[in-house]
């Protein structure tokens, strides 16, 4: 057998014999037992002996009197073992002003020099009257009781009996299992009654209580109780059992009201509890409490540590039990990533974040104790760009439950959202109130600026924690804009020539714009390019890569971009070329509807290139709503990336030439030179439409690069649909331009719409050192008979140009090319050098032509003009001399008058 089970045997055959024994001996009758107890004072009593005050007679009566009573513990009884004491009566002494004894008391001493624990130098005193009975429970297996009496007389009486009980059977101090937790009432500081150690406190395992709970407690007590828990925020709570400390203070407890626990020192006196925030008495006073009843709070420490002091007066009555207070720790805290400054005033910046690792950070309510007006900070900081997104998983509003100051009225305690780094009333977002708001959960408040501010305020204070119990995630988003920003708009931008000629562009980089769309609506980026024919006439956009998810809804590839439900770009121009920008611009729709946009929807193979015809170009992401959040809500990587450049300055001239019989390009352009400032380097595009069914010939004159090197300044030449240019030109290849290609119509227009060709000048060294005149004649070919002869009609300029009427002049060759008369001897050779030309062929600026048919007439109207010239001057001449001389003659026949 283990030693405690032998122990308690033996306890029980001594308790069996005494029992046994005492019957069977001759003895007086139990009344005249009883008289005998009265008469012995001063004595060891057996455990289970009752025992009772002595008998008035007229040797004591109306003297002193003391007597003490010291029990006797079996021997071999294990230190596990304690006394419980029943006072079915007491009346000993007068409580007056609730501090002293008067006329007699009652001392109970528990322990000795022998125990670990005892209140042998100063045991307090009871006095005043109980006839209920009343239960002390000593703390060690030592216990001595004295009672005193000033004048003995029938009013001054006590009983009690004794038992001895051990400390499995004791279950409301010692808990289930006190085996398995020696220390569950603490580390017993040696040399001291109740100073107490508790380390490391969990659930059940920590047991806060009185001196001799669950009975009343002794008197003149100042405990201290050390209390620790491995994580924040220590609790201090009451389950089921009832506070009370000094809850009653008078001589008769029937006449004895009780006092409802109350808080404050003002309010406690005599007996009390006081709990401090921190390691001792030095820390934060939380408060201090004494009253009788259900303890309403549970105290919520700001640490890991709470230092706890008990305090009974010296006198009192026999009637209060104290208190029994579990230990554990509120599991409301986690580690938040940022700076406190203080109890609770919280800098969470990005940086912090970033540090931490993890992509959110949190915060809770208030989950400790704090006085009234108190106020908690949380300012989440984010770099510059950024914005702030904070959002509730849990949110409750409750009644305020532990107020330390209650008040009247509304809004005892609130939180307030500033879209601000600072409480600015102006920029409220959103306050919640304990007494009339509904809590939002996962709804996200989102910051316009890189701050928002949360105040935490209280007006009452609390006990255990804010009565707004909330859990808050915040995290910072890039919102960096590479355009200018559209205000109302999450992610419309607008990249402006005047602010940078060229650029890069994404996706948004804040990808909580696919998260914050309505259900109805799909998410919509506009980002729109804008220039002045002043600096630019052109916008070239080149769309470099796209990622799209697959459509979770609607898997498959994309077969009708428009039409399909998937993830978008759309490109068009919401003005046409040359309209004036106070004109309503085009929507996505109309452009739609007229075939305008241009729409991707799978991943590139290669760059695509959009070159604007006008002055604006717009391109728009659409992202459908279904799984927007789903798919793109925290993916860093782009939806798309494109770039874009202002092209086409004044220097290069009108971007677009309609479609005529011959036009001219200059480079530059001389109305431009006068007022624009030489750049540093030029790009020109321009479109030059052609007539339907009709060659081109280009030529140049006047050619001049920089230098000879491509990489200076180049000209291509594109045919329509191609990305590749068809010629290339520049200092190295600039003897090409003498043998030029007539461009067919076939070629011109391969989908037969709209016939073109775009020729781009780049200049990057020096651009203004270049200069080059590029001239272009539209060709009809004449048709041919079914014998392969070319067909007799002549081509006149009046009509159609699509009719073919006849021929004015027709080129050199047998190719049938034919131009109109009035190119033929214009200083600009128009007929292409074409092979299979006869030697008596003459090209439309062949001198022996322009001499013959040109040279006689132009003379002959010279020469006509010039004389009727000379003669008008002659008349003329010849009138103003006469009127001169027959004034002077007449002035001076006036004269000799």
């Amino acid at each position: 057998m283990k030693g405690k089970e032998i122990a308690y045997l033996a306890v029980s055959l001594c308790l069996l014999s005494s029992f046994l024994i005492k019957p069977a001996a001759a003895g007086p009758s139990p009344n005249k037992r009883s008289d005998n107890k009265k008469e012995h004072c001063n004595k060891t009593v057996e455990i289970y002996e009752d025992v009772s005050s002595p008998e008035v007679t007229p040797e004591n009566v109306g003297k002193p009197m003391t007597c003490w009573y010291r029990f006797r513990s079996f021997r071999g009884t294990p230190k596990d073992w304690i006394l419980r004491i029943k006072f079915n009566k007491f009346k000993v002494g007068r409580l007056v002003n609730a501090s002293h004894c008067e006329g007699g008391y009652m001392q109970i001493v528990d322990g000795n020099a022998k125990t670990d624990v005892s209140n042998r130098k100063e045991p307090g005193l009871f006095c005043g009257e109980s006839e209920q009975p009343q239960i002390f429970m000593s703390e060690t297996s030592f216990v001595k009781v004295l009672f005193h009496s000033d004048n003995f007389t029938d009013q001054t009486y006590f009983s009690f009996d004794t038992k001895a009980e051990q400390q499995l059977v004791v279950y409301l101090r010692y808990g289930q299992h006190p085996e398995l937790y020696p220390n569950r009432r603490g580390e017993v500081v040696h040399g001291s009654y109740c100073e107490r150690i508790f380390r490391d406190c969990r659930l059940q395992t920590c047991y806060v209580q009185s001196p001799a709970y669950p009975g009343v407690y002794p008197r003149n007590l100042h405990c201290r109780y050390y209390l620790n828990t491995r994580l924040p925020f220590i609790k201090l709570y009451i389950e089921n059992e009832e506070f009370n400390i000094d809850g009653q203070r008078c001589e008769n407890i029937m006449t004895c009201p009780m006092r409802p626990i109350s808080s404050g020192q003002e309010n406690c006196p005599y007996d009390y509890i006081k709990i401090y925030d921190g390691k001792n008495e030095f820390s934060p006073i939380i408060g201090t409490f004494c009253g009788m009843g259900k303890f309403p709070y549970s105290i919520i420490g700001t640490s890991q540590d709470l230092f706890v002091e008990f305090v009974s007066s010296p006198a009192g009555p026999m009637l209060n039990t104290g208190f029994h207070f579990n230990v554990g720790n509120w599991p409301g805290h986690v580690d938040t990533a940022g700076s406190r400054n203080g109890t609770c005033d919280w800098l969470l910046s990005s940086e912090s974040l970033r540090a931490s690792g993890d992509s959110e950070g949190i915060f809770l309510s208030v989950a400790h104790w704090y006085p009234p007006h108190t106020s908690c900070t949380y300012l989440m900081q984010g770099e510059e760009g950024e914005i702030v997104r904070l959002y509730f998983p849990s949110f409750r509003i409750n009644r305020i439950e532990s107020p330390i100051q209650p008040i009247e009225g509304d809004c005892g305690e609130s939180l307030t959202l500033y879209d601000a780094s600072w409480p600015d009333d102006s920029k409220i977002i959103k306050t919640f109130c304990d007494t009339f708001s509904k809590a939002m959960e996962k709804h996200d408040f989102v910051s316009t600026g890189n701050a928002l501010f949360v105040r935490f305020e209280s007006k009452t204070g609390s006990y255990s924690g804010s009565s707004l119990y909330y859990w808050a995630h915040y995290d910072f988003f890039n919102n960096t804009k590479l355009g200018e920003p559209v205000p109302g708009k999450a992610c419309d931008e607008v990249f402006a020539s005047w602010r940078q000629s060229k650029g890069y562009l994404r996706s948004p980089l804040n990808t909580l714009v696919y998260k914050q769309g309505t259900a109805s609506e799909d998410v919509q980026c506009l980002y729109r390019f804008v220039t002045d024919k002043r600096l630019f006439a052109r916008v070239i956009l080149t769309v470099k890569s796209m990622n799209f998810k697959e459509h979770p809804y609607n898997p498959g590839p994309c077969s009708n971009c428009i039409e399909d439900r998937v993830d978008k770009l759309l490109v068009w121009e919401p003005l046409p070329p040359g309209v004036n920008s106070t004109v309503n611009p085009l929507p996505l729709s109309k452009a739609v509807q007229n075939g305008d946009a241009t729409c991707f929807c799978d991943k590139l193979p290669q760059p695509k290139q959009i070159i604007s015809k006008g002055e604006q170009l717009n391109l728009q992401l659409i992202v459908d709503q279904a799984h927007s959040a789903l798919s793109y809500f925290k993916h860093s990587a782009p939806l798309f990336e494109a770039s874009y450049e202002f092209v086409h300055g004044p220097l290069c001239g009108p971007p677009i030439i309609q479609p005529v019989i011959d036009g001219e390009i200059h480079y530059p352009y001389y109305e431009a030179i006068g007022y624009v400032e030489p750049p540093k380097s030029i790009r020109c595009i321009w479109e030059i439409k052609v007539n339907r069914d009709r060659d081109l010939w280009l030529h140049f004159e006047r050619t001049k690069f920089a230098s000879k090197y491509c990489d200076d300044g180049i000209i291509d030449l594109f045919l329509k649909g191609k990305t590749d240019p068809y010629l290339s030109i520049c200092g190295e290849n600039v003897s090409m331009i003498k043998e030029l290609p007539i461009l067919s119509a076939a070629e011109l227009s391969p989908d037969g719409n709209n016939p073109s060709i775009t020729i781009q000048f780049v200049g990057r060294t020096s651009p203004t050192r270049a200069a080059f005149k590029i001239a272009w004649t539209e060709l009809f070919h004449l048709p041919r008979n079914q014998d392969g002869s070319l067909m007799s009609s002549r081509l006149t300029e009046g009509g159609d140009p699509n009719s073919v009427e006849g021929c004015e002049f027709s080129c050199p060759g047998d190719q049938g090319l034919c131009i109109p008369t009035r190119l033929v001897c214009n200083g600009v050779v128009n007929c292409p050098n074409v092979t299979g030309a006869k030697a008596t062929d003459l090209s439309d600026e062949a001198e022996e032509l322009c001499r013959k048919e040109t040279m006689p007439e132009i003379n002959l109207n010279l020469l006509y003009g010039v004389a009727g010239l000379i003669v008008l001057l002659t008349c003329s001449c010849c009138l103003w001399l006469c009127r001169r001389c027959y004034k002077c003659c007449c002035s001076d026949d006036d004269d000799d008058d």
